[in-house]
């Protein structure tokens, strides 16, 4: 695997559910060929927002829920409305989707566990070629799109917590350091520090409503104290970390 694998870091951190359903209900939908039942593209609407006409002109072979996190996941909040990928001369992806649409069509012992799976790759594959071919507008694709200012992305991704400087991320990037600055703020559209805040800001809460202790949190994030970490979460969510616990209503060990 590349030292600096763009996706990994980030994929990590986030649970996929998938669930298949009726026409109309889903945001990712695999079509297919008129007249018969091969696999030609694929459609994700990571917002759910869909244009019912654009999709009416298509056979559909399968509709499914996804599901990543996207409220918090920077990469979802990152794509287009719409992510489309046309499968004609991508052997890989068309097999793949002949997978998935025997597994849904299927329904056998394990198929949900499966159709997660497959679908998870799918994603990949369309996130790849999402940050190979570029961004047009600043945000976290465009960033992992370029070569350099990747290699500084998936450093503050792999580990949040250390005391990252500008000089060291511009170090990872092979620039210098006026010159990453420049360029991460342009590409990404916040700076450095700014990305690092909200990156470990996401990563709170999530510990947090799993039951993770906030000491042990701050701690793996990079704050000094429970405290700083409180008064962080309460700035960037405008409510305190206690109250993100309570709305997941697991328990766990007092403070």
């Amino acid at each position: 695997m590349s030292r600096f694998d763009r996706l990994s870091a980030l994929m990590r951190h986030f649970q996929m559910t998938v669930e298949m359903v009726e026409p109309g209900e889903g945001n990712l939908i695999v079509f297919g060929i008129p007249g018969s039942n091969d696999p030609c593209g694929v459609e994700f609407w990571p917002r759910h927002r869909r244009s019912e006409s654009a999709i009416a002109r298509k056979k559909r072979l399968v509709e499914a829920r996804a599901e990543w996190d996207g409220g918090s996941n920077p990469l979802v909040a990152a794509l287009p409305e719409c992510v489309v990928m046309e499968t004609q001369g991508d052997d890989g992806t068309e097999r793949l989707l002949q997978m998935l649409i025997a597994e849904a069509a299927d329904d056998r012992c394990g198929s949900a566990s499966a159709l997660n799976r497959l679908c998870e790759v799918l994603l990949i594959r369309l996130l790849r070629r999402q940050i190979e071919q570029g961004a047009t507008t600043p945000g976290l694709l465009s960033g992992l799109a370029d070569a350099r200012l990747s290699r500084a992305l998936v450093a503050l991704h792999d580990d949040p917590g250390r005391n990252w400087r500008n000089v060291d991320l511009a170090d990872m990037a092979g620039m210098s350091l006026s010159r990453f600055s420049e360029e991460f703020s342009s590409r990404v559209g916040e700076t450095p520090q700014a990305y690092l805040r909200r990156w470990r800001m996401i990563l709170a809460r999530q510990a947090i409503a799993s039951g993770e202790r906030i000491q042990s949190v701050a701690r793996r994030l990079g704050y000094g104290s429970s405290e700083a970490l409180s008064r962080a979460f309460h700035k960037h969510y405008g409510q305190a970390p206690l109250s993100i616990r309570k709305e997941s209503r697991r328990p766990v060990a007092a403070e």
